[in-house]
């Protein structure tokens, strides 16, 4: 059985959450996207590792929705919204869709 690649889907949610927000003019409607986008990842996540994995992951969305605001100042909006859902991927990848021998030694590294 395949597994969700919940990365991509992550940092989709984040591109389009702010793609809906700005083409419609409607903050609202493109929150309501990023919500939907990352309350299905947080299903999979706890389903997947439990309630601390996907708490922890959806901090680190959480975290890139409010890093993205900050940084779109400095490097502007879409620089920065494509920024930070590269690092939420790599962060997802690691933490729950990687296979099980690769993720495993990338985590060692980190902890």
């Amino acid at each position: 059985m395949r597994r969700t690649p919940t990365a991509a889907i992550a940092a989709g949610t984040l591109i389009a959450g702010y793609a809906v927000a700005a083409g419609s003019g409607s903050r609202p409607l493109g929150g309501a996207v990023l919500a939907a986008g990352g309350v299905y990842c947080i299903r999979i996540w706890h389903r997947r590792h439990g309630a601390p994995t996907a708490a922890a992951l959806a901090g680190v969305g959480l975290s890139a929705f409010a890093l993205s605001h900050v940084l779109a100042h400095a490097i502007g909006a879409w620089p920065s919204v494509l920024l930070v859902a590269a690092l939420t991927a790599t962060v997802v990848w690691m933490r729950s869709d990687a296979p099980s021998g690769l993720g495993a030694e990338a985590r060692a590294e980190i902890s």
